[in-house]
């Protein structure tokens, strides 16, 4: 694989050393390696629904800002009064994961969710993920009232290893949710980040957008926005993405 600057995936020793690896499945059993690309995914357990309407969508959301969005200082500590004193007590925060993980695309769909994510070190995703499904089941099952496991296991986690692959994943993201609706901007999506209709701090879309820019690959330099290539490539097979059904 011919490296392309910052866009390149893996080196060729990590590579080969994943490709030779004896795994029963890419998505069964994880790779994880420093500033690696990943496609990460679950479902309800059983197939349930895991966002029943607009709330439990806009609460996944603000988890997942709250986790990637640096910490303000000035929420760090509190300060109070008591009997003439003045206390500071520092608060008791989350985990924060916004030096570690880009959060590049996603898509929310009622029984399931798909990320593209960038790990800067091989643990990152990993703790990102406990924090994201921990947090989220505790609040589901206290609104909907049950108990158990709101997830089917613990998530996949597909390491990235090409330039088009990591393009067309993209694609595939972004064009999950025609599946329920006909309008992609509106979607519980990254879209609208990658369009310029909206300016979210958390997502990362210039890592997949650059491309567009220098035109680095043959294949994509006939196409002049990111939105022809998402909605009108003619190029529609996704062969190299025959992983990413949900088992």
């Amino acid at each position: 694989m011919k490296a392309q600057g910052k866009c390149c995936m893996l080196n060729r020793t990590v590579l080969l050393s994943v490709l030779s690896s004896n795994m029963p499945s890419r998505n069964i059993l994880k790779m994880y390696v420093n500033n690696g690309f990943y496609h990460v995914y679950n479902r309800g357990v059983e197939k349930r629904t895991i966002f029943e309407d607009k709330q439990d969508y806009k609460v996944f959301l603000k988890y997942i800002k709250e986790i990637l969005s640096p910490i303000d200082p000035d929420k760090q500590s509190i300060t109070f009064y008591l009997r003439g004193q003045t206390y500071k007590a520092e608060r008791k925060l989350l985990k924060n994961y916004s030096d570690e993980i880009e959060l590049l695309a996603y898509c929310l769909m009622p029984n399931h969710f798909h990320f593209l994510i960038r790990q800067k070190n091989k643990k990152s995703l990993q703790g990102f993920m406990s924090a994201l499904m921990t947090r989220y089941s505790m609040y589901f099952n206290k609104r909907y009232k049950r108990v158990g496991t709101l997830f089917q296991g613990r998530y996949k986690a597909v390491l990235v290893y090409e330039d088009a692959y990591l393009l067309h994943l993209s694609r595939y993201i972004h064009l999950n949710p025609l599946e329920y609706t006909p309008d992609l901007e509106r979607a519980y999506s990254s879209y609208a980040d990658y369009l310029g209709r909206r300016k979210t701090s958390w997502i990362k879309p210039n890592v997949i957008l650059r491309f567009f820019n220098s035109k680095v690959l043959i294949d994509f330099k006939k196409i002049n926005s990111y939105k022809n290539f998402v909605e009108k490539y003619n190029k529609a097979n996704f062969s190299m993405l025959e992983n990413l059904v949900l088992e």
